[in-house]
């Protein structure tokens, strides 16, 4: 219990540079996919997944990369920002990566909404589908690193210390975590002393 509290105060930083972070991401995909765009003609919408991703690859290798690349990265950052904004240290892997894929989704359908009252734009079911694999092989790359890494090191501290108070390590008791499942006993008690009129 006491490692929960402690690590709640410690991820404390993390998630406001997480909100941070996440704020000014969808601060710069908004500007660069619902800013208007004077364009002499623009495609038709398209509803037909995968049809754009073919288009793309028969294109050549060049306009594949650009176009599959771009959507890719278009929105991976999320992958990374939700759960850092979120500040769960202890979700599990395939909730957490559910969660973010899902909030991922949500956005990229949220700016192919918002694409059809824009000139210029387009609707493209393509682009959610890039997006959300985007997110997570972001998520799957660096999350599970992170979350291990940054439980290790709240409970480094947490460990010193319990084990600085009991025996050492090859004393009798087996050390920090032996002493802390052996019971102390009852609390004791003091007796109630009358008071004279």
């Amino acid at each position: 219990m006491q490692r929960h509290g402690s690590g709640g105060s410690a991820v404390i930083p993390f998630r406001a540079a997480g909100f941070a972070l996440l704020l000014a991401h969808l601060s710069l995909v908004g500007w660069l996919t619902l800013r208007p765009l004077d364009l002499p003609w623009v495609m038709a919408p398209n509803l037909e997944p995968l049809a754009g991703i073919r288009a793309a690859l028969s294109a050549g290798p060049l306009e594949a990369a650009r176009r599959i690349g771009g959507g890719l990265a278009l929105l991976a950052p999320l992958g990374v920002l939700l759960p850092l904004a979120s500040g769960r240290l202890e979700a599990g892997p395939w909730a957490s990566l559910a969660r973010t894929v899902l909030a991922g989704g949500l956005v990229s359908m949220g700016i192919e909404l918002l694409q059809t009252v824009v000139p210029g734009r387009v609707v493209d079911v393509d682009a959610v589908l890039l997006a959300m694999t985007g997110v997570a092989l972001a998520h799957l790359a660096v999350v599970p690193v992170w979350r291990g890494r940054l439980r290790r090191r709240l409970e480094r501290p947490s460990g010193a210390v319990r084990g600085g108070s009991g025996p050492r390590p090859g004393g009798r008791g087996g050390g920090g975590v032996a002493r802390e499942e052996v019971s102390q006993g009852a609390t004791p008690r003091i007796p109630r002393v009358g008071v004279a009129p």
